[in-house]
């Protein structure tokens, strides 16, 4: 996706702006709000059961080799519920797109259609000082998709809705179940000083465990990978791994680790033993370089192969 830390899914909020809470003390890593919520009944809830661990909290057993837990932790499962925490998917402070509670009715929309968001946070003076988030879906029924004639007196304070406030320690299982009692489908991440340190929505807990979630809003790709020169090629992260080598006619993976790595990205993911960062080269054993062209916090999207004798295109 785009930009998959902040949903374009329109779903309504149905919570009073008035509930609007300013960051709270998160030390015991529930907050006075999700303190000793009641277990939710169906499926979510029967789901977040299964996961309780059969003796003390925390008691997971280790993976057996750092490969296993390199590939598991990147792999969407019904697991990570339990095991991943919010600072695991959340998208860090300097990407959060927000807007000030000033801002005008024309440059709200224009925030609006340049990222394509469905709700944005809000904050007074700076982001950590957060008040609520907007709705595209609230701002539209209340002035209209397209003003005609002057521009009508605009205040966004009274269309805000909650916010969630949670530390960066809480399991996305446990933020997940909030998120679906409160009916609030986004949450800052807030540090031990009470300020903003990232942000989280319900789309990427979801996404943690069956996967992606791609619509119709998404730049769709055709194809794998597109050949750019002889020697390179620009590939989704997702590409099995077998056909990646069968078109570079280089192998890649051998050995233990034929029938535990499936994609490209679980190969780069195990090859840097984190998610590297957009820009970043990482060097297999075979000399294939691979330079990360586009990724989150989360997981590699898109990727640059090079083989061993190609040298980068020269700038200019």
């Amino acid at each position: 996706m785009t930009n998959e830390s902040q949903t374009r899914r329109g779903a309504d909020q149905a919570a009073d702006p008035a509930a609007v809470q300013p960051p709270a003390s998160w030390a015991d890593g529930t907050g006075s709000e999700g303190r000793d919520l009641p277990l939710l009944r169906g499926f979510l809830g029967r789901i977040l059961k299964s996961l309780a661990p059969a003796g003390a909290a925390g008691d997971d057993e280790p993976p057996d080799s750092m490969m296993e837990a390199a590939t598991s932790a990147a792999a969407p499962s019904i697991l990570n519920l339990r095991r991943k925490t919010v600072d695991d998917v959340a998208v860090t402070k300097t990407d959060i797109v927000a807007v000030p509670v000033t801002v005008s009715l024309p440059e709200l929309v224009e925030v609006f259609r340049e990222h394509g968001y469905s709700r944005l946070p809000v904050f007074r003076g700076d982001l950590d000082q957060p008040l609520g988030l907007v709705l595209f879906k609230d701002l539209a029924m209340k002035h209209g998709f397209a003003a005609k004639g002057p521009v009508p007196r605009f205040a966004l304070r009274p269309l805000l809705r909650p916010l969630l406030y949670v530390p960066g320690s809480m399991p996305i299982g446990a933020l997940l179940q909030q998120m679906q009692q409160k009916r609030i489908h986004m949450a800052l991440v807030i540090d031990e000083y009470g300020g903003v340190d990232g942000l989280v929505t319900l789309e990427d807990l979801v996404e943690q465990v069956i996967g992606a979630i791609d619509d119709e809003h998404d730049e769709g790709e055709e194809g794998l990978w597109v050949k750019e020169r002889p020697g390179q090629w620009l590939i989704l992260s997702r590409a099995p791994i077998a056909q990646v080598e069968q078109e570079i006619g280089v192998k890649l993976v051998s050995g233990i680790y034929e029938e535990e790595i499936d994609t490209l990205g679980g190969l780069i993911f195990m090859l840097a033993g984190r998610v590297p960062a957009q820009g970043e080269i990482v060097t297999d054993d075979s000399g294939v370089q691979f330079e990360i062209i586009d990724a989150d916090a989360r997981r590699i999207k898109r990727v640059r192969a090079r083989l061993p004798d190609m040298e980068p295109p020269k700038a200019g």
